[in-house]
């Protein structure tokens, strides 16, 4: 029953951990993807082009961190 505890610890702290991570990713993407397109308003859909790859990335990691942590806490 012990094991059962840490490995609910575990994945919690390891789930919050990577959304954090992907939620600071993402919003500093979307902060020099802001200030770009502010100093260059021309190059709107060249700069969304080039984000958009990154930001699904990111979002990968973090749905990605909430199946594993599912995958521990199911077993």
């Amino acid at each position: 029953m012990e094991g059962l505890a840490f490995a609910y610890m575990g994945a919690g702290i390891g789930l919050g951990l990577a959304v954090i991570g992907a939620g600071l990713g993402i919003g500093r993407l979307a902060a020099g993807a802001a200030e770009a397109i502010g100093r260059q308003p021309s190059a709107t859909a060249q700069i969304t082009g080039a984000v958009n790859l990154p930001l699904f990335l990111l979002e990968g990691v973090a749905i990605l961190a909430e199946v594993f942590a599912l995958m521990i806490v199911l077993k």
